[in-house]
């Protein structure tokens, strides 16, 4: 189905849903409809659905969709019943890493995660998230790769985290000082100086 035509069908459910709501509250009181009425209405409420279905079509609705003249994507392959789970994980770029090993993917990144965060409350509590999670796939015993992943010490963590940024914004300085300086030696001298030397050159 391609992009026009699942469009399509969902406006057309809609309709048939507002139309059948609509319906069914105006006749509420009334007797229960026999089988040739019922059919009728049902011929009546698709006619209708047809058209503001062609009318949305001549306001131009459903053009220049997502996909238009596109060949669908997959539509080659054998059907998968877990094909959405699948292009949600990709969309989303979820992980779907064993426990084991997105903690230990987890574990190699941890510093530069601690170094995203500004208060050493932060990185205590982040640490401590950490711990937990270990913990708790040690427990689990789901099969595949062993937890190997080291609990990490939360004062330890955060004398690191205090080291590392305070060697930062020691670079940091360091090279704003060399930016300004550079500035300075390349910015023109002031009106002042200039006109002293016009002067003296007379």
């Amino acid at each position: 189905m391609s992009a026009g035509d699942r469009m399509r069908h969902e406006y057309r459910m809609r309709l048939e849903a507002e139309a059948a709501a609509a319906s069914s509250s105006e006749g509420g009181d009334e007797a229960p409809d026999d089988a040739a009425q019922r059919a009728l209405r049902a011929e009546h409420q698709a006619q209708w659905v047809d058209m503001q279905i062609q009318q949305a079509i001549a306001r131009g609705e459903f053009d220049d969709l997502p996909g238009a003249g596109k060949p669908i994507k997959g539509i080659d392959r054998p059907h998968d019943p877990d094909w959405w789970v699948k292009q949600l994980i990709e969309r989303e770029r979820i992980s779907v890493l064993h426990p084991a090993l997105a903690l230990r993917k987890e574990d190699a990144e941890l510093e530069t995660t601690l170094d995203r965060i500004t208060t050493p409350t932060g990185v205590r509590e982040a640490i401590e998230d950490f711990n937990a999670r270990i913990i708790e796939a040690r427990r689990q015993l789901q099969g595949g790769p062993p937890v190997i992943t080291a609990l990490r010490d939360a004062d330890e963590e955060v004398a690191a985290w205090h080291r590392r940024r305070t060697e930062r914004v020691a670079t940091q300085k360091a090279r704003l000082a060399e930016i300004r300086a550079a500035e300075a030696a390349n910015a023109p001298p002031p009106w002042w100086r200039r006109m002293g030397r016009s002067r003296r050159s007379r």
